[in-house]
């Protein structure tokens, strides 16, 4: 009987483009921002007061960086007081459509994955 090789190198590195865009958008954090401002533009405040525990650094932090990576936009209107809204990318907007798809995934298979923890805990801890 033969055995097949995998080589695990090749796997790491087609692994690697999804590690960076999930260290991108992985925490909780960016995930709802995403959500948020996928229902359009969306003002700071609203930002902060859809994010439930959410601090306002914390929020600034992550706009920023998401901003930086490309998946949002902040547009200033010069009016008084400043009035800064934030929308999505392009790229986001696929993003979202993904995002949305796991969440799917994970409620579909959320059970199994519970089941599954307990019959391993079972037969492995006694």
């Amino acid at each position: 009987m033969s055995q097949r090789h995998i080589d695990v190198s090749v796997l790491a590195s087609e692994a690697c483009p999804v590690s960076e865009v999930l260290d991108h958008v992985s925490g909780k954090w960016s995930i709802g921002i995403l959500v948020a401002v996928a229902q359009g533009p969306v003002r700071f405040t609203e930002l902060e007061r859809s994010i439930t525990g959410i601090s306002r650094r914390m929020l600034t932090l992550k706009l920023r960086k998401l901003e930086r990576d490309g998946l949002l936009v902040r547009t200033v209107h010069p009016v008084v007081p400043p009035k800064v809204e934030y929308t999505l990318t392009e790229m986001a907007r696929e993003l979202h459509t993904s995002l949305l798809e796991l969440t799917d995934w994970a409620k579909r298979h959320g059970g199994n994955v519970a089941a599954a923890q307990a019959a391993y805990d079972h037969e492995h801890n006694g």
